[in-house]
């Protein structure tokens, strides 16, 4: 480009120092900025790798996944957790089938600002047990005379780990659901 616009400059009026010189700068500096970029991107790629090789230790683990179906097999009850940023008055809970059945609910009273853990031993309202399968959970909320249905997160096994097209790693949990390991609030052993 330098060599083109000196060949057609104006004899009478050529190109003068100072304006040469700032030029060289600016193609010194874009040619610097287009070699970062490439070098940050590489940089970026490999590391989008080691995060993913590094989530390949959370298989087995146990992590909180919002409002995820539960594996019930017999004998291993299904934990999980409610989030109560404001407390609540009263909490109800209650558990469907994968054929979206209700097949047990639990009341539970008064809880403080928490995320209020919660258990299910697998047995239906009338107390026997239930079928093995995926189940998923509901919870309605009386906190501060309102009523909602916050998320409710089930602590699920880590089957799995896949990395998207965009290179966000995506954690694979019993049940079936998928969960960004950027969404991931808590991981048990």
């Amino acid at each position: 480009l330098f060599t083109t616009q000196l060949k057609c400059q104006d004899p009478l009026d050529p190109v003068k120092n100072e304006a040469f010189v700032a030029q060289l700068a600016q193609f010194s500096q874009l040619e610097a900025t287009t070699g970062m970029s490439e070098t940050l991107k590489t940089f970026v790629d490999s590391m989008a790798g080691e995060r993913m090789m590094s989530s390949t230790n959370m298989i087995g683990k146990t992590v909180a996944v919002p409002n995820a179906a539960a594996v019930f097999a017999a004998g291993k009850p299904v934990q999980g957790l409610i989030p109560l940023p404001q407390g609540a008055s009263g909490v109800q809970l209650q558990v469907t089938n994968d054929k979206g059945q209700a097949v047990a609910t639990q009341i539970m009273g008064a809880q403080k600002i928490s995320d209020m853990p919660w258990v299910w031993d697998g047995s239906n309202d009338a107390g026997a047990p239930v079928p093995v399968g995926n189940y998923t959970f509901k919870a309605t909320v009386i906190s501060q005379g309102k009523t909602s249905n916050p998320s409710v997160n089930v602590l699920s096994t880590v089957t799995g780990v896949n990395q998207q097209a965009d290179k966000t790693v995506m954690l694979e949990v019993a049940g079936g659901k998928s969960v960004k390991l950027s969404d991931v609030q808590r991981i048990g052993g």
